[in-house]
């Protein structure tokens, strides 16, 4: 299931400009006080990850910033406890084991990541702790009931993340025969790669070519070659973080420009920024543009996140997917505590399966497989240097079109 964008918008028109309550930006009460509500959590900040991992760290600061301003949690001010785990599922099992024993943090949060998620999430259930993270990618696999994915994949995304894609190139001006499927092994894109194959052979595409890469791979030069060699209509490549750059970097290399390409989860700067993107798809949830900054949260976080990235010198300062997500679990959190008054694991975690929660990328509910609910997803690709989403066509922005060749 997809939102529709009028439901979206008369939804926020019923609401008004508090829409996101307890989320809005505004300040709103006294000043916090008393002993730090504690969220435990880690983030790749140094190893292949860190270039996403990045984008989240400032999300979660200007998060923290804008909710001790409000007042904090339960009138008390919020104390963020964020650890490295260097992008290794095991170094973020040990960290966030010494969240919880060592550091005696209220909540957790994060980590970044499918195999760090995963992680995080039995240490999370051996102590009974709720865990809400923002890019878990493989739905059957979250079987603990306490856990929450901020990320709304859906809980198929291996069909509907490629049948949203297919099915727009299908009704392209060039619509695809012959197809070629290149793929990192890492967990969650690979999951969705493999998909990928099943939905093109229902759909009776060609396929052309399929190869697979280690996580952490740094030669695409191979790759490239069999790529140009195949000369597909249409490259679907599961790449996650710097992975789907390299790739493009690579093809130059031999003179081998794609006709239409697809990334699945780029790190969103260093994609829009490489002179060899222009044209390239991803999927998204959340862009900086209307009619996603029509909601007035959004808008704000839009503003302070250019703000923050352009000091930080990102390589990208619009929020994205990456962005929208970490934000949106933060509003989980949130949501929960003020509805409940509590910092109780177990009640948040039934209010959760029970409820929904606005977020700034649609009404998230978790009451499906692995408590993922609708599959928000939107397709976005890079036109003339910026990301702009290009499908579903009332999700475009503004003046914004598929261009395919």
């Amino acid at each position: 299931m997809t939102i529709d964008r009028r439901a979206f918008m008369a939804a926020l028109s019923a609401m008004g400009a508090g829409a996101l309550v307890p989320t809005a930006f505004a300040q709103s009460g006294g000043k916090p006080s008393g002993d730090p509500v504690r969220i435990g959590g880690t983030l790749a900040l140094t190893g292949p990850l860190a270039s996403t991992g990045l984008v989240h760290k400032l999300t979660g600061e200007i998060y923290v910033d804008n909710l001790n301003k409000r007042g904090g949690l339960l009138g008390r001010p919020v104390e963020w406890v964020l650890k490295d785990d260097q992008s290794k599922p095991d170094v973020a099992r040990t960290l966030y084991e010494q969240l919880i024993t060592s550091d005696k943090v209220d909540l957790l949060i994060g980590p970044y990541a499918t195999g760090n998620i995963l992680s995080a999430m039995g240490v999370a259930q051996r102590y009974k702790k709720m865990l809400v993270h923002h890019t878990f990618g493989i739905p059957k696999l979250a079987k603990y009931e306490w856990q929450f994915p901020a990320w709304s994949l859906g809980p198929n995304p291996d069909i509907t993340t490629p049948e949203l894609v297919f099915d727009m190139m299908a009704q392209s001006q060039h619509p695809p025969k012959r197809i070629a499927i290149v793929t990192s092994k890492f967990p969650s894109v690979h999951f969705v790669s493999m998909g990928a194959r099943e939905v093109a052979k229902q759909k009776g595409l060609e396929e052309v070519l399929f190869l697979e890469w280690d996580f952490g791979n740094r030669d695409y030069a191979p790759i490239a070659g069999r790529i140009k060699e195949a000369d597909p209509d249409f490259l679907f490549v599961g790449c996650l973080g710097l992975e789907g750059a390299q790739l493009l970097d690579a093809l130059k290399k031999i003179d081998y420009r794609p006709r239409n390409h697809f990334h699945l989860y780029p790190a969103p700067g260093p994609m829009v920024k490489s002179p060899d993107a222009d044209g390239a798809l991803a999927i998204t949830i959340f862009e900086s543009h209307s009619p996603f900054t029509d909601n007035p949260v959004a808008a704000e976080f839009v503003e302070q996140f250019r703000e923050r990235a352009t000091k930080a010198n990102l390589p990208e300062t619009s929020v994205e997917t990456q962005a929208a997500a970490s934000f949106s679990a933060w509003q989980i959190i949130e949501a929960a505590v003020a509805a409940n008054k509590s910092l109780e694991d177990e009640k948040l975690a039934t209010w959760l399966r029970a409820n929904t929660v606005d977020s700034i990328q649609g009404k998230l509910r978790f009451n499906e497989q692995g408590n993922f609910g609708d599959n928000l997803g939107r397709v976005k690709q890079v036109q003339n240097g910026q990301w702009l989403t290009v499908w579903p066509k009332d999700w475009a922005a503004p003046g914004a079109t598929l261009k395919t060749s």
